[in-house]
């Protein structure tokens, strides 16, 4: 019988799942379950005698978890991820392309196979940040900062989170102002005057807007996205096509992929992942792709 650690945010997306129901579907599944919740202390003492990782929440979750498996040594136990999403956007568990109902999922694992998970590592910004979802400047680390403000006006379901922040994302980008950003991948220079910069792992950031559809996770490479201030109209076209849930309105600005950036930015509105980041003046970083730091069990339906 495998034994499993069930990571859990109890306070991720519709609080649908508690401790009690998914150590039950898991147990009934035939795993051997412990469980840790990552809002209390001591929940990243892995057991050596554990053979995989269950991560139950959202994309915040996940990153918390990776934090934890980056400290350790390389030479330490390694373990296999297993996703249960239910957070608000869940875009990592989409570029797994993990989905479905929680005992579809969790049956699946008897028959999975492991996927390697590169990570993007920063420098130039404090010690060890890395990013598994995007790293950018511009538009969206500021919806971020506007939702952060407006979070208890906001309905408590994944899908009205959503929905308002797709709305306040289109707010922004009528009046965000474009800056001057320099930007070189792989040697090439693609500088230029730009209201969004993000450098992409996954193919979709925020909420649910895929930007990078060919991004992949796992291939060592970086997808570069870049809206000019030229294409500030497109873009906006791009959101009231979400906004509305007209069919998809493919996402074809400019993408260009590289294994190694650098990139100077004059502004303040700075992310890695869920995370908004304070930055005093110009800011300068160099960005390269960590190949196979992370597994996660994926499975075929």
């Amino acid at each position: 019988m495998k034994k499993a650690n069930l990571l859990h945010n109890p306070t991720a997306g519709d609080n649908d799942f508690s401790k009690k129901e998914l150590l039950k579907l898991i147990t009934e599944e035939g795993f051997e379950c412990t469980y840790s919740s990552v809002k209390e202390n001591g929940w990243d003492a892995f057991d050596d005698e554990t053979d995989f990782l269950i991560i139950a929440g959202g994309d915040g979750t996940v990153r918390r978890v990776a934090k934890a498996l980056m400290k350790r040594k390389r030479l330490q136990k390694q373990y296999p991820l297993a996703l249960l999403p239910h957070g608000t956007a869940n875009n990592i568990a989409g570029a797994l392309q993990i989905s479905g109902e929680a005992r579809e999922i969790v049956q699946r694992w008897h028959h999975n196979h492991l996927q390697t998970f590169d990570i993007g590592k920063v420098n130039g910004i404090g010690e060890d940040l890395f990013f598994l979802e995007s790293f950018g400047y511009g538009i969206f680390p500021r919806l971020m900062k506007v939702m952060s403000k407006i979070s208890d006006e906001v309905g408590e379901s994944a899908d009205e989170k959503l929905k308002a922040a797709r709305a306040v994302l289109y707010d922004i980008v009528l009046n965000y102002e474009a800056r001057p950003c320099t930007i070189i991948a792989d040697g090439v220079d693609h500088s230029g005057e730009y209201m969004m910069v993000e450098v992409m792992n996954i193919r979709s950031l925020g909420p649910n807007l895929i930007l990078a559809p060919d991004a992949d996770p796992g291939d060592g490479y970086l997808d570069l996205v870049m809206v000019s201030e030229a294409h500030r109209k497109k873009f906006e076209s791009f959101l009231l096509s979400e906004i509305n849930g007209e069919e998809k309105h493919e996402f074809n600005f400019t993408i260009v992929r590289a294994k190694t950036l650098k990139i100077v930015w004059e502004g303040k509105d700075i992310h890695a992942d869920d995370e908004r980041l304070k930055v005093e003046g110009t800011m300068e970083v160099d960005i390269e792709i960590q190949r196979d730091m992370m597994q996660f069990m994926i499975t075929d339906e």
